[in-house]
């Protein structure tokens, strides 16, 4: 006695597997994920002080100042009677070349670039967490790489801040007693350790974490997986055509 079945007939009405819902994957191991987090917060720490005009406190007219590289809180203006007053306002230098001394110019640029190439890397670090096949292990070290370079560009602008203190308007503010690498009366504000502290860790902690953050590509195991399907068919078809 024969067993009948229709799908010898139809091949249309073979079974198909039911697909499993899409889950996102990412393309990061569990210490990619660790470089990516880390590499966002550096990146951002590094930025929002580069940003911020707290690098450098001083106090002139009896007024507190504070410096970053292009930006100044607090400057003298000349008022009635051609006297000195302080307005008492956060803002920008008026054009690059108003930036007090050529080394902060030079820090402006090193290290704004510093701060782009970070900001970068941490947004791809970021995405591949979400999006599978992005980041492989070779890609990873590059962009460990890139954070090095960005991390260094940030470090070289802390070590160009200090040749800037012998300007006029930073002696101003510093008791008239500072000098390059001498603050006077003047200190160092926290967002200088901030911007400092992220270029280390990005140069140091990530770029390390980057050489393990990638996974490796494996087509033997997309090969091993069509081996299964097609041999799934293969014996529902033998099982169809059997006696």
């Amino acid at each position: 006695m024969l067993t009948f079945c229709i799908w010898c007939h139809d091949p249309t009405h073979l079974p198909i597997p039911a697909e499993k819902p899409e889950t996102m994957r990412s393309s990061l191991t569990l210490v990619g994920t660790l470089w990516a987090f880390l590499s966002l917060v550096t990146a951002v720490a590094s930025s929002t002080s580069y940003f911020l005009p707290y690098w450098l406190f001083g106090s002139q007219l009896g007024k507190p100042v504070s410096f970053s590289t292009f930006r100044r809180c607090n400057y003298p203006v000349r008022g009635e009677g051609h006297s000195l007053i302080m307005v008492e306002e956060c803002g920008r230098y008026a054009s690059f070349s108003a930036i007090p001394s050529l080394a902060w110019q030079m820090c402006t640029v090193v290290t704004g670039a510093g701060c782009a190439l970070l900001l970068l890397v941490a947004l791809a670090a970021v995405l591949g967490c979400c999006m599978e096949e992005l980041i492989s292990r070779m890609m990873g070290r590059c962009m460990g790489a890139a954070q090095f370079v960005g991390g260094l560009l940030i470090s070289s602008g802390c070590a160009l801040y200090p040749l800037g203190w012998n300007s006029p308007e930073i002696m101003q503010t510093c008791g008239n007693v500072s000098n390059q690498f001498r603050l006077g009366t003047c200190r160092l504000g926290w967002a200088y350790y901030c911007a400092g502290g992220g270029a280390a860790a990005a140069m140091l902690i990530c770029t390390w974490l980057s050489c393990f953050a990638g996974r490796n590509p494996k087509p033997v195991m997309l090969a091993e997986s069509i081996m299964r399907n097609t041999n799934s068919y293969a014996m529902e078809l033998d099982h169809c055509l059997k006696p």
